[in-house]
């Protein structure tokens, strides 16, 4: 039977590109000189890793390009090459490449080999360059065992032994061997000793051992190299041939019988490969293959496992079915008498504190730090600063805050935007900033921070701040302002998010297109966040964004209309009122307004929105709930405020056709359905009403 490798190449995939992050985090410390001995060990132990990850699974393109890569990351390593901006520039370009090779290779595309070859033969042309000899790195990168002098010694002789679960975790001996041979002359003998009768031969299991005789000038580290993501599922000595001394090692005597290969291995035609292995584990201790991250975790020892998200879905899915029975459970039981009923009534008090407990536990585990959307950020600040001439410093904060997995993959453009924006827009150019009495070097703040059930993120700049004139300008150039329309303050900082809109004199490849910031809105606002703008002429601007902790659970507010309960997003919600006559006021006859506080707000009724019943009509009979979503405030009429509660948001999608201005449904714990209000979704079907009004009487 023969191992099917394709059921890690997820695993290899997902593992890869978190080790990529952390090697382009690596390379970024990097400064010109001296050599970090931990920052070029991590860098290339990442190389190391994908390099024979890919050859064990036939990634050849990919093993060949990353043996380029490890050979000039071993030259700086060793010390034989200093560190130097441009070799920092082909390094971080090799990260994109790798980055695009393996998702290529995982969507089963065509990689783009111009781009490949190009950055190829630039690391190519590196090496052949007379190195200017840099100090070694202080820290040592071989294992103590092996820190002895290579003068003298003919070779090593090494004993294989795999282990019992060797092959089932993906490790195969002959590409060690063939690895093995690419060092030098190799000759190889095989102890067939233990091989068991057919009846009882194990497939998934190697019975061979090898003992092999490696004539070559390398030192033990090199050796050690290819077994290295083996460690733990076989028996390995190694032993110097001649010299000036034997290498510390697990010597295994000479077997009883054994046999010749004939001829010696050959070395692989693809580049040489480590054993397949996982480099999630960078820096640090090698990690065992995939399959091993499945295994038991021993009583009293950490450890992680790999769950899809669908199934953590399904859990949370599920939990939120039982808080829903639960609530059910209470309101039955509060109107039950009796001793027997007051028995109950604790139970299911102590049972709701378990529920809670069991929820908050079921939520933590798609609880992500935000650190790895901010991760991005350091390398995009840099090639910004290169290709604008700007001198930048990124300043980050609150890393470890975490968000729902679900909410950090919507925010990760949204973040990209504002960051560019504030590069391209905001920070000017060193000249102008010491013209205007500020250090040359502008600065990126991204702070993320818990507030009030909502995770608070941050995009700040010291720049120019936003040009208020300038932006009014262009709104009425587009006709978005009328001539003569007074605006406020924040009003007119808000039109950035108009679609469209932007005050750049020349379109370039980083802004200027108009197509960012209402992209950030409308996707911060389909997440039930919020985007706030501030900005001080001179001092800079800050763009916060306001985030659900989840999309799971939602804090609302419980409206009647009639016999509908409604539930709004306690985010969107401003403030709520009581209607007199004065201050309501008609616009021609059609839209109902509210005057308050010098401001207009139109008036949406809930009970024609969604042709429903009410119990009042008249306005001043009713409240008026004023809620807000890009940029825009709206008042909701309805009959009654009930509690506010938080609840499960199931999704209307699975079984009916998107509808406009709901968000959800949950079920309340009388068993009632109520709908979730999309205030995004209301202001815009409230505003769509009119035109289609036109158009029917037309």
């Amino acid at each position: 039977m023969t191992l099917d490798l394709t059921q890690f190449h997820d695993t290899f995939f997902e593992e890869s590109f978190e080790a990529l992050g952390s090697m382009e985090a690596a390379l970024l410390k990097l400064t010109a000189g001296e050599a970090d001995a931990e920052l070029i060990n991590t860098i290339f132990r990442v190389a190391h890793s994908i390099k024979g990850g890919s050859a064990t699974f036939g990634f050849t393109e990919v093993a060949a390009f990353t043996h380029t890569l490890e050979t000039l990351l071993d030259q700086l390593r060793s010390g034989q090459r200093q560190v130097q901006s441009p070799i920092v520039d082909a390094l971080l370009r090799s990260v994109d490449v790798l980055r695009e090779m393996l998702s290529a290779t995982q969507h089963k595309r065509p990689a783009d080999a111009a781009a490949a070859a190009t950055l190829h033969a630039e690391l190519q042309g590196i090496m052949q360059q007379a190195p200017a000899q840099a100090k070694a790195p202080t820290v040592d990168t071989a294992p103590p065992a092996a820190a002895v002098a290579t003068e003298g010694i003919a070779g090593w002789r090494v004993r294989l032994v795999p282990g019992q679960k060797m092959m089932a975790h993906g490790n195969d001996p002959l590409r060690m061997i063939r690895e093995l041979a690419a060092l030098g002359s190799l000759t190889t003998r095989v102890d067939a000793a233990k091989v068991p009768t057919l009846k009882d031969l194990d497939p998934e299991v190697c019975a061979l051992c090898w003992d092999m005789e490696l004539h070559a000038g390398c030192d033990r580290a090199a050796v050690e190299n290819i077994f290295e993501w083996a460690m733990g599922e076989c028996t390995l000595g190694i032993d110097a041939l001649a010299g000036t001394g034997t290498v510390a090692g697990a010597a295994t005597p000479a077997p009883a019988a054994a046999a010749p290969l004939a001829p010696a291995v050959p070395a692989a035609p693809a580049a040489p490969a480590a054993a397949a292995a996982s480099p999630a584990g960078v820096p640090g201790a090698p990690r065992p293959p995939p399959s091993a991250e499945r295994s038991t975790v021993p009583a009293g020892e950490g450890g992680s496992i790999r769950v899809s998200i669908e199934k953590i879905d399904e859990l949370l899915n599920s939990v939120g079915e039982l808080v829903i029975t639960q609530s059910v459970c209470s309101q039955l039981a509060a109107s039950l008498e009796g001793r027997r009923a007051d028995d109950l009534r604790n139970a299911l008090v102590q049972f709701e504190r378990h529920m809670r407990a069991l929820q908050e536990s079921v939520m933590r585990v798609r609880m992500l730090p935000i650190a790895s959307i901010f991760n991005r950020f350091p390398r995009m600040i840099r090639d910004l600063g290169q290709r604008l001439g700007k001198k930048l410093e990124l300043r980050m904060s609150g890393e470890h805050t975490e968000l729902d997995k679900t909410v950090l993959e919507k925010i990760g453009d949204p973040l990209v935007h504002l960051v560019r924006n504030s590069v391209d827009h905001g920070i000017e150019l060193p000249e102008a900033r010491r013209a205007a009495g500020k250090d040359e070097q502008g600065t990126i703040s991204l702070h993320a921070y818990h507030k009030g059930g909502n995770v608070i993120v941050e995009v700040s700049d010291d720049g120019a701040g936003l040009n208020r004139d300038r932006i009014l300008s262009k709104a009425r150039e587009r006709g978005l302002v009328g001539a003569d329309e007074e605006l406020s303050e924040d009003k007119i900082l808000n039109l950035i998010f108009a679609p469209g809109f932007s005050t750049a004199e020349v379109v370039s490849d980083v802004s200027g297109r108009g197509v960012g910031m209402d992209v950030v809105r409308r996707n911060i606002n389909e997440i039930g966040g919020h985007v706030q703008l501030y900005s001080t002429p001179g001092k800079g601007s800050t763009v916060r964004i306001r985030l659900p902790l989840t999309l799971a659970i939602l804090d609302g507010q419980l409206a009647r209309v009639g016999q509908e309960i409604y539930i709004v997003p306690i985010v969107s919600i401003v403030e709520t009122i009581q209607i007199k006559r004065e201050q309501i006021n008609s616009l021609a006859g059609k839209a109902e307004l509210l005057r308050l506080r010098d401001e207009y707000i139109p008036i949406v009724r809930i009970y024609e929105l969604f042709g429903t019943q009410a119990d009042h009509t008249e306005l001043v009979n009713g409240l008026l709930m004023i809620v807000e979503a890009d940029g825009k405030r709206v008042g909701l009429f309805v009959d009654e405020l009930l509690s506010q509660q938080q609840v499960v948001i199931k999704s209307l999608e699975s079984n009916f056709r998107q509808v406009t201005a709901l968000a959800g449904a949950t079920m309340l714990g009388d068993g009632r359905v109520a709908l979730i209000l999309d205030i995004p979704g209301v202001i815009a079907r409230y505003m769509e009403q009119p035109a289609r009004a036109s158009r029917e009487a037309a």
